[in-house]
């Protein structure tokens, strides 16, 4: 669930910040959850729904989101290359627009099937489908490496 927050946020602090107000909502709404459905859909669901308020809210307000550009510690050898080779993912995940992003991180990512990162989204597996083909697309190109 934090991997799905920090890659929607592009921000592990504002990642934090999301997981805690799903799962707070998540509390507080345990009773409309129904049993034999899956509870990690049913929080990614919620989860993607507080990030698009949250953005909504951020776009009226007129602030922009600054990308939050951490250092990593590296202790051990060959960690420095691949830290730099994860913040080029990062980065170029980052510049995907937010329909491939989502895409992306819930299939490629996180492992949903297509049918499930399809209701979690709420758009037709063929929609989803597309997105993820671009999104996809568009991280080669951005890491340099032809489609």
């Amino acid at each position: 669930m934090r991997r799905f927050a920090i890659g929607l946020s592009r921000s592990a602090a504002d990642g934090d910040d999301l997981c805690q107000a799903t799962i707070e909502r998540a509390l507080v709404n345990r009773g409309k959850w129904q049993e034999g459905t899956r509870l990690d859909s049913w929080m990614y669901t919620m989860m993607r729904n507080i990030w698009i308020d949250e953005q909504r809210a951020r776009n009226r307000r007129g602030q922009t989101f600054v990308a939050e550009e951490g250092g990593l510690s590296v202790g051990a050898e060959g960690a420095q290359e691949s830290a730099v080779e994860l913040g080029n993912v990062g980065r170029a995940m980052a510049r995907l627009p937010d329909e491939q992003r989502e895409a992306v991180l819930l299939v490629m990512v996180e492992g949903y099937a297509y049918k499930e990162a399809a209701e979690i989204i709420g758009c037709p597996v063929g929609t989803l489908n597309s997105r993820l083909v671009r999104g996809r697309d568009a991280l080669l190109e951005l890491l340099g490496e032809a489609p």
